[in-house]
């Protein structure tokens, strides 16, 4: 077993020790951030720190990149305050990874990779046509993390849309089904296979399993087929 202690990890070459410290976390969430700037011009930009913050109000939270660089995605969700979360899937992962390449300013990610843009209604930023789950968010508060120069950025979903019917009756989503990516490190990509879901866990008795089409807690249950629309 290694065992390495902080003063050689700060010892180590700044990319192994970039990639040994971004494995860490385990396997992320593959998305990508659809935004526009003042012109209209689209951009998208791929990012594994999106974590869930709270069901009501909903809210979303990801990590900026340092602001010792150019950051383009946070200068236009500051600008217009909206912006798009796309998951990545299996047939997406190539052109999703070649985003993170530092394209000019008037280059739009999205020509640059082959992905098309999805205009929902009047939001005010892009959603990526070929990703099966993407959610519009409205800015709500941007955290400064003084200690490395991030910045965490705070969304309320706005709308949603699942391209294929994955969600089950309790409001599980088998995102297995969807084919969707994970990322470990800074460019391994993964697709996950479907899981165990467990109930409820209490202390005097062991959880059982959920079956596939959902738990039965919701009374009265949820008739999905109002909110189907084909694509």
């Amino acid at each position: 077993m290694y065992w390495l202690t902080q003063k050689q990890i700060a010892q180590f070459p700044d990319r192994f020790r970039a990639r040994l410290i971004n494995c860490l976390s385990g396997y992320k969430s593959a998305n990508l951030i659809g935004t526009a700037n003042t012109q209209h011009q689209p951009n998208l930009a791929i990012v594994s720190s999106v974590v869930h913050l709270g069901a009501n109000p909903p809210l979303i939270g990801m990590v900026t990149r340092p602001r010792t660089v150019r950051r383009d995605t946070v200068n236009n969700i500051r600008a217009s305050g909206f912006y798009t979360i796309n998951a990545v899937s299996e047939s997406m992962i190539a052109q999703a990874h070649q985003t993170s390449a530092q394209y000019p300013c008037d280059v739009s990610e999205f020509a640059a990779t082959g992905l098309n843009v999805e205009w929902v209604d009047s939001f005010a930023a892009p959603a990526v046509a070929e990703s099966p789950l993407s959610y519009g968010l409205e800015l709500k508060q941007i955290v400064p993390i003084e200690l490395n120069g991030t910045e965490f950025i705070i969304g309320e979903i706005k709308w949603l849309r699942m391209r294929e019917q994955a969600i089950r009756s309790d409001g599980f989503i088998n995102i297995s089904e969807l084919k969707l990516a994970a990322i470990s490190g800074l460019d391994s990509y993964h697709i996950p296979k479907a899981g165990t879901r467990y109930e409820y866990a209490l202390p005097e008795e062991v959880a059982g399993v959920i079956p596939d089409q959902g738990a039965e807690d919701i009374q009265p249950a949820v008739d999905l087929s109002n909110y189907w629309q084909e694509a």
